[in-house]
């Protein structure tokens, strides 16, 4: 049984205790105060609105939307926790996090209006370059909850609220400055960087020959220091030229791959290729599955805040331990091997990103969603993922699958099937994921 359901049942237990007592007129039922008695709505709106932004803000590359998907999961759960009794803050918990705590302690506390406050706070940071109309939609939906909730609670309560989400926005906002990757979205492409030279090294590919996107990621600090010190892949095959080289072969199945991809192979690829500026970024893929299966469990404000808190973690430090892998070892991407070596002509059906091959930011950041979300919410779950359902430029029709490695399984293989990675980029890319996700779930969040 997985959390979620379980929750469901202690809800349905205690609707009966409270039915078999509703003949007494006497008998008064307190308003919940915990953040569990509180359904998720605020914070997957939010996430909606997140995933547009993410879409529409300029300078939002993957490494970007998942280190603000990271922190404002943690400021989320932060500010939540407060109302989770069975819980504990991330101090102490994740690299270099020391809060001054607040002291809610016979405080009235609404613990949506927490929720609606941190996020809208967070977003106002992150998202500060938004158009002007996108930045109205953010004020709008903060507006919106406030005058949703304050009918429901006392003058007192509504300030505590308030006060308690801007001492833990500041303090989360105050740690995100020293990570390396602060307005990180106004230098994707560093002019100071020069990648090395050499055979088998990345360069810059066809149709944009785009400078490198985000060289420094790697030294970002994560939220986990396990997730980089002990997540890194041995290196890739050695660059050569020989036809019976391990280089050479795998050059080939990409060139083979592409050149005879089925109608199914060039739907997967195009489905999680989550392209910035037309959609949300791969890590905003991995946002969009989860809002969903919070919504359709009917998830508690509690259950979203740890979610996102823990999801926004692993995905912002598997780009951090992939990008640092990038950088280490600089690998060519298949279009240069196979343009120089086999067919000067051949064309991916995937445009390249502007970054090293090895290894794929798709498997390590499918890698750590497959263990988080089994975790959350039980092996072999079947689930069908409906992000793109919406789109026209693609064959966005929603994909089911057994459990969540089956799909990150397909969206790691989709890096294949669109000839932009070798095998060992994917599937060593999907182990550093796993192992990732598994340091998440190892964090103790309880009291």
């Amino acid at each position: 049984m997985n959390k979620f359901h379980s929750r469901i049942l202690l809800g349905i237990f205690a609707l009966l205790i409270i039915q078999s007592c509703s003949d007494d007129d006497d008998i008064s039922i307190p308003e919940p105060e915990t953040a569990e008695a509180y359904d998720a709505e605020v914070v997957t709106e939010w996430y909606d609105l997140i995933a547009t932004l993410t879409t529409e803000t300029v300078g939002y590359t993957p490494p970007v939307a998942a280190r603000a998907f990271g922190y404002t999961g943690v400021a989320l759960y932060e500010s939540v926790q407060y109302g989770m009794p069975d819980h504990a803050s991330l101090s102490g918990k994740i690299t270099d996090f020391d809060p001054v705590m607040s002291n809610v302690e016979g405080k009235e506390i609404y613990w949506p209006l927490v929720a609606n406050a941190t996020l809208a706070e967070m977003v106002k940071y992150f998202y500060n370059n938004a158009t002007s109309e996108r930045y109205q939609a953010v004020l709008d939906l903060e507006t919106r909850f406030n005058d949703q909730f304050r009918p429901l609670i006392s003058a007192q309560a509504f300030e505590n609220s308030i006060a308690l989400s801007r001492d833990v926005t500041s303090e989360v906002i105050a740690y995100s400055l020293t990570d390396g990757g602060h307005n990180a979205q106004f230098r994707n492409f560093p002019t100071d960087y020069s990648p090395p030279v050499g055979p088998g090294l990345w360069v810059p590919t066809a149709p944009s020959f785009t400078p490198a996107l985000q060289p420094y990621w790697g030294s970002n600090r994560p939220f986990l220091e396990a997730n980089i010190e002990s997540t890194q892949p041995a290196d890739p095959p050695a660059y050569s030229t020989d036809s019976s080289s391990v280089c050479y072969m795998r050059a080939m199945e990409v060139y083979e791959t592409v050149n005879n991809a089925t109608d199914e192979e060039i739907i997967i690829a195009q489905f999680w290729s989550d392209d910035p500026v037309t959609t949300a970024t791969p890590p905003g893929h991995s946002i969009s599955i989860l809002n969903q299966l919070l919504r359709e469990n009917n998830a508690s404000l509690a259950e979203a805040a740890e979610a996102f808190g823990k999801l926004g973690m692993g995905i912002s430090d598997a780009f951090v331990s992939c990008w640092k892998t990038k950088y280490e070892t600089n690998y060519l991407r298949p279009i240069t091997y196979i343009q120089d070596n086999i067919d000067a002509s051949w064309m991916p059906i995937l445009q390249t990103p502007p970054f090293p091959e090895y290894t794929s930011g798709h498997s390590v950041q499918s890698g750590a969603l497959a263990e988080i979300m089994t975790d959350m919410f039980g092996e072999n779950y079947q689930f069908t993922d409906h992000t793109h359902e919406n789109r026209i430029d693609i064959d966005g029709t929603p994909r089911s699958y057994s459990d969540f490695y089956e799909m990150a399984n397909e969206a790691a293989l989709s890096r294949l099937y669109g000839g932009i990675h070798y095998d060992e980029a994917i599937f060593l890319g999907l182990e550093q994921g796993y192992a990732i996700g598994r340091n998440i779930n190892a964090l103790d969040l309880r009291n």
